[in-house]
């Protein structure tokens, strides 16, 4: 199973007139503790745990008719289990001007939070769950229904507590969604646009699509994002259908024909309130407030590094390969505070005189990804405004760009070459495209300029640190159009 949308999110932002009544008829989770594993940002940032969650019982704990399994070819109502298939961390602003997903693949081995050891991501919620089950039934409890939300609840607190401590970041919200929520989701807005660069028959998952591009809804989606066996790179692939689906999902959600359609918006607020478990303190109206200014093209998905794909482990079979400090290093440099108004590493750069320089605090600068490094275009972004440029747009160049350029729009000359040499001396060239007194910069495969160095574990970075060729499942992906995947 695999997925909990941004989308939904957004959904309650947008969709909803009557937030309150919503709010009410969620179903709602206490698994938020005061103090998590990190900082709080002081931005007011949110950091939200996004879980799919491979179970065969609905949000209240109840098991999935075996029809509505058939249909979903998902089996028994015993199979399963509570393994997350899906955990992805997503960072929101405070200005909620974008959004940056981060998945973790369900594989990855690390310490488990609650004293269980160095295991697969995946088992952190059944461990807890199930040794929470067993102790609360040993002291008497009888009613299932007690015994089965409180021993979710500590399985939810467990996952959290690990994405916490692997990755040093608090998070602030909770959000769980099943096998039958994901149907019902991808039915009631009328099917998600994705993309394939070759045919699939995958008979386990039930994946069977021509190459190019679909519309799909229901079953197919399920396939789509589940399938992990006669793909390239496994489970990693699996991500990047999972990115490219979200992508899909919140484009489609953010846009008119689901906005300003009543039917489609009752029926996605009914499969989200029916599928859907939410921490119990969330509040969805100040969340609607901050997510006002999200377009779609401003999400954008990426991986946590990666080592092995084959990791032997004593007790767990194969498992991804992951060093602690490298994920939290990649993370903090995603979600880190910006450095408080005024600092120096905020501010303009300043000439002898004092006064700021004029190429760099008159300038706006956006940047288009063609490199096949997901999450580059914003971390190269963020180091450029901290030295003074004006905040422009980040996204994805049309095509892989074999070379790194950078454009300027009319009185925008100074500042490119400032910008150019920022980014370790780049090509300059006037553009009449770009728009007056902007900088446009496109990252290609051969950019070595700052902020590569943390990418230095990316699936098309060898372990030499040369750049390997890029496929179209490497693609940078954000919910600004269709990205072509294995």
């Amino acid at each position: 199973m695999s997925l909990l949308s941004v989308a939904v999110l957004v959904a309650c932002g947008y969709g909803y007139t009557n937030l309150t009544s919503f709010q009410q008829n969620l179903t709602t989770t206490d698994v938020i503790s005061e103090h998590g594993g990190g900082d709080k940002p002081l931005d007011g940032a949110v950091d939200i745990l996004l879980v799919g969650m491979d179970s065969r019982t609905d949000s209240k704990g109840n098991p999935l008719p075996q029809q509505v399994l058939d249909e979903l070819q998902a089996g028994g109502s015993d199979d399963g289990g509570f393994n997350t298939d899906t955990m992805i961390l997503l960072h929101i602003p405070n200005n909620g001007s974008r959004a940056v997903a981060i998945s973790f693949p369900r594989d990855s081995y690390v310490d488990i939070a609650g004293g269980y050891g160095k295991h697969k991501l995946n088992s952190a919620y059944g461990a807890a769950k199930n040794d929470a089950a067993a102790e609360l039934t040993a002291k008497g409890e009888t009613d299932k229904a007690v015994v089965e939300t409180q021993s979710r609840q500590a399985g939810a607190r467990n996952l959290i507590a690990t994405i916490e401590n692997l990755t040093g970041v608090t998070v602030d919200h909770y959000a769980e969604v099943n096998l039958a929520g994901f149907y019902e989701i991808t039915k009631a807005i009328g099917g998600v646009d994705v993309c394939l660069t070759n045919a699939v028959d995958e008979p386990k998952s039930g994946a069977r699509f021509t190459a190019g591009e679909h519309t799909i809804e229901g079953k197919d989606a399920l396939a789509f994002v589940r399938q992990r066996y006669d793909l390239p790179r496994g489970d990693l692939d699996r991500i990047v259908r999972q990115q490219v689906f979200l992508a899909g999902l919140a484009t489609k959600i953010l846009s008119t024909g689901v906005l300003t359609d009543q039917t489609k918006l009752h029926d996605l607020i009914q499969a989200v309130t029916k599928a859907v478990i939410l921490d119990k303190d969330w509040d969805i109206l100040g969340f609607a407030g901050q997510m006002h200014g999200l377009s779609g093209g401003n999400i954008e998905f990426t991986t946590i590094p990666t080592g092995s794909l084959d990791l032997r482990t004593p007790e767990d079979g194969s498992a991804v390969e992951v060093d602690d400090a490298q994920v939290r290093a990649f993370v903090q440099s995603l979600t880190a505070d910006p450095p408080p108004s005024g600092s120096p590493t905020t501010s303009a750069p300043t000439s002898p005189a004092g006064a700021a320089k004029p190429e760099q605090a008159h300038v706006r600068v956006d940047v288009r990804n063609g490199s096949g490094i997901p999450g580059l275009a914003t971390s190269v972004l963020g180091t450029l405004t901290a030295q003074g440029y004006g905040e422009g747009t980040t996204g994805n160049a049309e095509k892989t760009l074999a070379t790194s350029v950078v454009l300027y729009g009319t009185g925008a000359e100074a500042g490119a070459a400032s910008v150019a040499k920022s980014l370790g001396g780049l090509p300059v060239r006037s553009d009449l495209v770009v728009p007056e007194g902007t900088v446009r910069v496109f990252l290609g495969q051969d950019y070595t300029g700052p902020q590569t160095s943390r990418f230095a574990n990316s699936p098309n970075i060898a372990l030499d640190g040369k750049r390997q060729p890029v496929t179209p499942a490497e693609q940078p992906i954000t919910a600004g159009g269709i990205s072509c995947v294995n």
